[in-house]
């Protein structure tokens, strides 16, 4: 069966033509609307949250998007002739080296599609194959220890911050290519985890041959895109727009954190682009200590003022001393914790 193509742009609800900042603001819009922590349907609200996540991994990211733009109408013909479309069914695959059947993988969060053409192999992570070394006995001559089998795995910031049991089902190749055995597991995804870090699933990959030990199972972490934080090792970072006046005579500005919504005190005479940041509220360290919230301060203006306000903003600007083209403006005030 051929893997069903995923339009993106039809996820995000946003032209082809649309600008990358269009695409992330349709992405935060949607992402805070059915994540999974604020979706008033959990179920329906995880599985569209994914979708949104893997479409704003693919057009967010500009190579990741050209590639996916250059499929167009020619994306059928690489599905029905084998090509990176081929696959089983409508699973994440693990393609093995060396022509083997596939190993099918329901519960990680990316499509078969995406695992097609933008998952491990092409985009530099391939599963890999671990043989054991040949034993003296004659009977053992060619034991070879089963291969070993990789996925990547979606996560959420909440898990990384606290932890998860995740549902993952792995369809286990017979020799006619068709799904010989199916193994369901609870996987743990320990609080801290890293991007990248990889789950071991102990001896659940291939089967060994002449006796040899079975393979392994890894699971490689990739962050869900969040609508609010980026990530930086162990710190977060969002964005923190305030008004002039704010910025101006200072302020207390609610920002959400994985916690929960908190107030942050912005000092007066705040500049754009400074980072005011909050100690112990970013994710786990190795050291069992926490990273920091780190809120990037950005000045919006109004886009239209009414007759009254035109009318203060004026009597400021007679008024104001300061000239923000003079090289006099006041330098950009320090940390905040």
């Amino acid at each position: 069966m051929a893997v069903k193509f995923q339009d993106y742009y039809e996820t995000l609800g946003v032209a082809r033509t649309a600008s990358p900042e269009e695409i992330k603001q349709a992405f935060r819009k949607l992402a805070r609307l059915y994540h999974p922590d604020v979706a008033k349907n959990k179920t329906t609200g995880e599985a569209k949250f994914k979708e949104i996540n893997e479409a704003y991994e693919v057009l967010g990211d500009p190579e990741k998007r050209r590639r996916y733009d250059e499929l167009g109408a020619n994306w059928q013909d690489g599905a029905n002739g084998g090509g990176p479309f081929a696959t089983g069914g409508h699973r994440t695959r693990s393609q093995p080296p060396g022509g083997e059947p596939d190993f099918e993988f329901d519960g990680t969060g990316f499509s078969d599609f995406f695992e097609s053409f933008f998952g491990r192999g092409r985009d530099g992570f391939d599963p890999h194959r671990r043989s054991a070394g040949r034993p003296s006995g004659a009977e053992d001559a060619f034991a070879q220890q089963g291969q070993d089998v990789e996925a990547d795995l979606l996560v959420t910031l909440e898990e990384a911050l606290r932890g998860s049991s995740r549902k993952l089902t792995l369809h286990r190749p017979g020799n006619d290519g068709q799904t010989a055995r199916t193994d369901t597991y609870q996987v743990r995804v320990p609080p801290g985890v890293r991007e990248g870090q990889r789950i071991r699933l102990a001896g659940q990959g291939g089967a060994g041959r002449g006796g040899a030990a079975a393979g392994d199972v890894y699971l490689r972490v990739r962050f869900a895109r969040h609508p609010d934080f980026s990530v930086q090792a162990a710190d977060l970072y969002c964005d923190l727009d305030l008004a002039p006046w704010e910025a101006v005579l200072g302020a207390k500005a609610k920002i959400p954190t994985l916690d929960g919504l908190t107030s942050l005190r912005v000092p007066p005479g705040t500049a754009a682009g400074s980072q005011l940041r909050l100690r112990g509220l970013g994710l786990p360290r190795e050291d069992h200590t926490r990273g920091d919230l780190f809120a990037t301060v950005r000045i919006r203006t109004p886009g239209s003022v009414s007759a009254e306000e035109r009318a203060l903003w004026e009597q400021l600007a007679r008024l104001s001393t300061f000239k923000p083209r003079s090289g006099g403006a006041p330098a950009q005030p320090g940390s905040s914790s």
